[in-house]
């Protein structure tokens, strides 16, 4: 088993013996595997790390596989047997017991060969010195690849342990939607070492606990494997509150007994209905799992005893005729609960479930909840997309349920291609694991689901990437709506696109799908990189200029030197880590000089890791020529809030590490102070010719105080044609007078001197000054 998905699995294998990894070594140990027969389980009296283990069990669960197929995973429980010889759980058990009871569970949901050799197999690579090469050798390159997909990525380097849980589920994630065996066997995995949790120290079971119902769970939901999803959330809970587990568990067992009579009756009732009518069903009784009980009492802040639907019936039926007619019968004999009816056969959820859900007021109006389904529906209600390998004859409500499944795990691959890192990814996957949904419609029709909560914008990228990048309104129903809107069962939406639209980084508040997420974020970066490689261009450009360099003779192989310096992959990645401050536009320009001299060769330089500045010559002097800035570059040029420069003010250019450049006043106090402290990251910025963007400048209004001063004070700003962006006033109690403070957009200063002009022709008025932060 895996170690963890990094480190959470509840069992670390104890080696005695540990593989060396040669195919000598494993020969030698498949011969010693005699001892673990096909026999019946030794002697309990044994100790347990000496018992020898059966697959009994798991070979008459295997009757549906062809002969030939059973041979193939004999063979795989010999070789997974003695390459984990000498390993034991923490429960003193050989470690092979694991393999064998997580290749059952796959076993009862009638997964092919391949799946059973996998989960007999799928520690070898991770825990023993076997590797793929040896698996590809001895079962096939299919049966090799489901085992490389459960195994863990401990071989890289991460600078976390968040970090590398995150590519390591990015890594399962990746290898699930490439084959969809991989997560079901690693689900069976996972179950049973939950199940087996006891042996393991209280923060490990805590902290498997906690990833399980956090990943796990909900995979299995989203997936269709209800038996397991149910199973995964009690055993969660179990583990991970204990005491609220405990108490629970008490309560439902006091109240199975309270409550049996009433069970009782109600099912006797609902047969003789049923048997009234003519309809053959299987009526059955079951309790609800306790983590749902505990969630509902959690959401409504009820008592125990406040859950009165803590039972729920089944009637699983023929056909889906019979579905809608056993529902009336019900209605007939118990009164329906307004609102508490759910039709999921005709919209299925997410994951495939379909079911009719109804809520009966039953005896002593008690609430009573039944679902009612057909037998081809209860398999898939239970199994999910595993139910695909126990179907044969291709049935369309099976190709359904996978279809939905498919698309779900081919969204997984669009959120990897636009995610920047392993826990970006992640962060977008936990987003699309909820099961909850409203399904809502296109104008043509078609329905979509999308997670709860959902809003226009997230079904504009539903339906491709490039409909929500350029998507500028939506209408809802007929009606134009903000894109923020959030989306109700039945709403039919059209979407409202322009070429000439880009996301908005504001779009990331309020959209609730992982690939509308992804897609804004690769978006925004795409467009911060176009921005940030032509600044350190122009900054490069400057910089080499500065130093007589001229970039034509800058040969592609001056260029892959310099990458080896620096350790940059390409020339623009060097160009975008100036732009963001990482690197001295001056520093490389000096290189690169050294480069140009040695390929010319003029006086041979060695590079250096010193501060070496390259000499003038003599009668040649390179005129500083400053970097043009207008307000049009988008991320890679910040005008700093702390003095507000505009057009006409004289700047100095700060490159931030990690912020690019940052424009100041030259005389602004916070830049002097920054100057004096760190003089090399300072670079000369001009004002280009070309301004078509508005700046923003604070100003200081002293006014007279009275009635009405504030509108007539904004109107003078207004009436000089500059938008007003924040206001606030504080009062002089001592004088007769409040001053206003004003931040407003101006072009230049010379429309700033129209604006104060204004200003100071106004009654009110007493003093204007332009102010600065620093």
């Amino acid at each position: 088993m895996q170690t963890d998905l990094l480190d959470s699995q509840s069992d670390t294998p104890v080696t005695i013996n540990k593989l060396s990894g040669k195919k000598s070594i494993i020969a030698d140990l498949l011969a010693q595997s005699s001892r673990h027969l096909f026999g019946p389980t030794s002697s309990p009296t044994l100790p347990l790390k000496h018992q020898v283990v059966s697959i009994e069990g798991l070979l008459s669960k295997l009757t549906y596989l062809k002969p030939e197929e059973v041979v193939q995973i004999k063979k795989a429980f010999q070789f997974s047997d003695a390459a984990h010889l000498g390993q034991y759980r923490h429960s003193g058990e050989p470690y092979i017991t694991h393999p064998v009871a997580v290749a059952e569970l796959c076993a009862t949901w009638r997964l092919d060969a391949p799946s059973i050799m996998a989960a007999l197999l799928h520690d070898v690579i991770e825990d023993t010195g076997c590797t793929k090469a040896d698996l590809v050798e001895k079962f096939g390159n299919k049966v090799a690849e489901l085992v490389e997909g459960l195994t863990k990525l401990d071989k890289l380097e991460f600078q976390s342990h968040a970090e590398a849980q995150a590519e390591s589920f990015r890594k399962m994630f990746m290898a699930m939607a490439r084959d969809v065996r991989v997560i079901l066997v690693k689900l069976a995995d996972r179950t049973h070492n939950m199940r087996t949790l006891d042996a393991v120290p209280i923060e490990k079971r805590r902290r498997v606990a906690a990833e399980t119902i956090e990943i796990y769970a909900p995979i299995a939901h989203r997936l269709g494997l209800n038996i397991i999803y149910r199973d995964l959330q009690d055993l969660s809970f179990r583990y991970s509150m204990p005491m609220r587990f405990r108490v629970i568990e008490g309560a439902v067992k006091r109240a199975r007994g309270n409550r049996k009579e009433m069970i009782e009756k109600i099912l006797q009732a609902s047969r003789m209905a049923f048997a009234k009518a003519n309809l053959d069903v299987d009526l059955r009784g079951r309790e609800k799992t306790l983590f749902s009980i505990y969630n509902k009492m959690r959401a409504k802040h009820l008592s125990f005893s406040q859950v009165l639907d803590v039972y729920a019936f089944r009637v699983t039926v023929g056909s889906i005729d019979e579905c809608y007619r056993a529902l009336g019968i019900l209605h007939s004999l118990y009164k329906p609960m307004p609102g508490k009816f759910k039709d999921y056969i005709a919209i299925p959820k997410l994951n495939g479930y379909q079911s009719l859900h109804t809520t009966l007021l039953g005896p002593s109006g008690v609430p009573v909840e039944f679902q009612i389904r057909t037998t081809d529906m209860h398999a898939i209600a239970e199994a999910g997309v595993a139910a695909h390998w126990a179907y044969k004859d291709g049935s369309p409500d099976m190709s359904e349920v996978q279809n939905r499944a498919h698309q779900w795990l081919q969204s997984l691959i669009d959120i990897q291609d636009t995610s920047g890192d392993s826990q970006e990814f992640l962060e977008h996957v936990k987003i699309d694991l909820f099961p909850d949904a409203v399904y809502v419609f296109t104008p043509a029709g078609q329905i979509r689901a999308l997670p709860r909560g959902a809003t226009a914008l997230d079904f504009a990228y539903s339906i491709h990437s490039d409909l929500g990048n350029t998507c500028v309104a939506v209408k809802i129903n007929g009606l134009q709506l903000p894109l923020r809107s959030e989306l109700k069962n039945g709403d039919i939406i059209e979407v409202i696109t322009s070429a000439n639209s880009q996301p908005n980084p504001g779009w990331l508040a309020f959209v609730r799908t992982g690939k509308a997420r992804a897609s804004i974020r690769h978006s925004l970066k795409t467009k911060h990189y176009s921005e940030s490689l032509q600044l350190g261009e122009r900054l490069l450009a400057n910089a080499l200029r500065q130093q007589g360099v001229d970039a034509a003779l800058l040969t592609p192989e001056i260029w892959e030197k310099l990458m080896h310096w620096t350790g940059d992959k390409t020339r623009e990645e060097a160009c975008v880590n100036i732009a963001l401050g990482r690197r001295s536009p001056q520093e490389l320009a000096i290189r690169l000089k050294i480069l140009v001299d040695d390929e010319d060769g003029g006086e041979q330089m060695r590079l250096g890791t010193g501060d070496w500045v390259a000499p003038q010559q003599e009668g040649h002097h390179h005129q500083r020529q400053a970097i043009l800035v207008d307000g049009r570059e988008g991320n890679s040029i910040s005008f700093q809030s702390c003095c507000h420069p505009i057009p006409g003010d004289n700047i100095i250019g700060y490159l931030g590490k990690g912020e690019g450049l940052q424009v100041h006043a030259n005389d602004c106090p916070t830049a002097l102070r920054m100057l004096s402290k760190d003089s090399d990251k300072w670079v000369e910025v001009e004002w280009g010719k070309e301004l078509n963007r508005e700046f923003e400048v604070d100003l200081a209004i002293d006014t007279r105080q009275g009635k009405g001063v504030l509108a007539r004070v904004a109107s003078s700003v207004t009436s000089a044609d500059s938008n007003i962006m924040n206001v606030s006033m504080e009062d002089r109690f001592k004088e007769d007078s409040v001053t206003i403070r004003f931040t407003i957009q101006v072009y230049d200063r010379l429309h700033l001197s129209k604006v104060m002009r204004s200003l100071r022709t106004n009654p009110d008025v007493m003093r204007v000054t332009r102010t600065r932060a620093g």
